[in-house]
């Protein structure tokens, strides 16, 4: 996985750490990987990612055994739970740091349940030596599709890397699982990207594409593609309408 700054390698060598424990522990098996750093490892995306996301395909009943088993792998590995949700599997992680300034703290967010229509396929994470059970490209794609609305209709923020994901997976050709994006949105197609374009003219600012993203993309690839990340995404969304 790429790195923004030398000093994001700490950060990177506990996001392996931890995804280590948990893909070799035969009790996270309904545990399917996914988001930035899955896409990220698998060369799917080029920026640095710092949290680890996981759909979880199990039973309802057994959501809090994986909760507590993985606070027993967090004690484990010697990490300190800065904060959890008391309503979804996620946890906030702090690791020692010698610099109080450095970024310290892991998220480890878990969905359920997943959408029906995700499609997930075995794949080889080369920098942790690992075959894991990942969400395809297309899955990814759809998902982060819809995650750009999402996340401010839940929360009212907007994340910068959403919109730069979006991108990314156009750019390079990619398509979206159609059917996420209907089950995820109760919308068609058309509708469903004709509110996106609406979306993106009017809720994001060249602050938010900076904020977020600054320090996740390489310096000078960040100057390049900042003025024209919102233009270009919206010339691939317009593509989009028009197939419908």
């Amino acid at each position: 996985m790429i790195l923004s700054n030398k000093k994001d390698a700490i950060h990177r060598a506990w996001l392996y750490r931890v995804l280590i424990s948990i893909v070799d522990n035969p009790n996270f098996n309904d545990l399917y990987f996914k988001e930035g750093t899955c896409a990220a490892m698998l060369g799917f995306l080029d920026r640095f990612s710092v949290d680890l996301d996981f759909d979880f395909v199990g039973r309802t009943e057994d959501i809090l055994k994986i909760k507590n088993e993985l606070k027993s792998v967090f004690k484990d590995l010697g990490l300190e739970i800065k904060d959890e949700s008391e309503i979804v599997p996620q946890f906030f992680l702090r690791y020692p740091t010698k610099d109080p300034g450095e970024r310290n703290t892991l998220k480890i967010d878990i969905t359920f349940p997943a959408p029906k229509n995700n499609i997930y396929e075995m794949q080889k994470l080369i920098d942790v030596d690992r075959i894991v059970m990942c969400q395809n490209i297309e899955t990814m794609f759809a998902n982060k599709l819809v995650s750009l609305m999402d996340r401010y209709e839940k929360n009212g923020s907007i994340a910068g890397r959403d919109l730069y994901d979006i991108h990314h997976f156009f750019l390079n050709g990619f398509n979206h699982n159609e059917e996420v994006i209907k089950e995820r949105t109760d919308l068609e197609l058309k509708a469903f990207f004709l509110k996106l374009e609406k979306f993106i003219k009017e809720k994001i600012t060249d602050k938010i594409i900076s904020q977020d993203l600054n320090m996740l993309v390489d310096y000078e690839k960040f100057k390049t593609i900042r003025k024209t990340l919102k233009i270009e995404t919206l010339m691939f969304i317009r593509n989009e309408i028009e197939k419908y």
